[in-house]
């Protein structure tokens, strides 16, 4: 069970920390790269070929133009989960649209603006059809986050 965690900048990687601790509290490991589509394409497309054979799932995060997790999936049949950063301009809209609208044949799934959370969770769910651990995994995760809101709802009513 392994993901790979891309980012265009080590700057983007407090917005990843929290997905990618969460992968490893499944038992999944984790590949995490700082590459850039444009600055850094001959590496990008070197680690993709290292990890065709072994790897589950790409989460591929990136700000402004955006266009990191969209060159990884037209070099790659391994799924791809897009995080768009928000960035200096546009409170990340511009990154969110730049992964959302992949042209016709080349799709890349795509979370909130900011939330590695996310993407690691739609990480372990596609994982979940492979893994049946990653499913009871993820059946008790959700019990977990729906107690807790239960006892914050409690708590509300004294």
């Amino acid at each position: 069970m392994k993901v790979a965690v891309v980012m265009g900048s080590k700057s983007d990687y407090p917005k990843l920390e929290e997905g990618i601790n969460l992968l490893e509290r499944f038992g999944v490991e984790v590949v995490v790269r700082a590459l850039s589509a444009h600055r850094t394409p001959k590496q990008l497309t070197q680690f993709l070929e290292e990890i065709e054979n072994d790897t589950d799932v790409i989460i591929g995060a990136a700000g402004k133009a955006a266009h990191l997790p969209g060159v990884i999936a037209s070099h790659t049949l391994i799924p791809v989960i897009g995080l768009p950063i928000k960035s200096s301009t546009m409170d990340g809209l511009d990154s969110l649209l730049s992964i959302v609208q992949m042209p016709k044949g080349i799709p890349v799934a795509t979370v909130t603006i900011d939330l590695g959370l996310n993407a690691a969770l739609l990480a372990l769910q596609m994982m979940s059809l492979k893994y049946p651990k990653i499913k009871e995994d993820l059946t008790l995760y959700r019990e977990e986050m729906a107690q807790k809101v239960l006892e914050e709802d409690k708590n509300l009513r004294g």
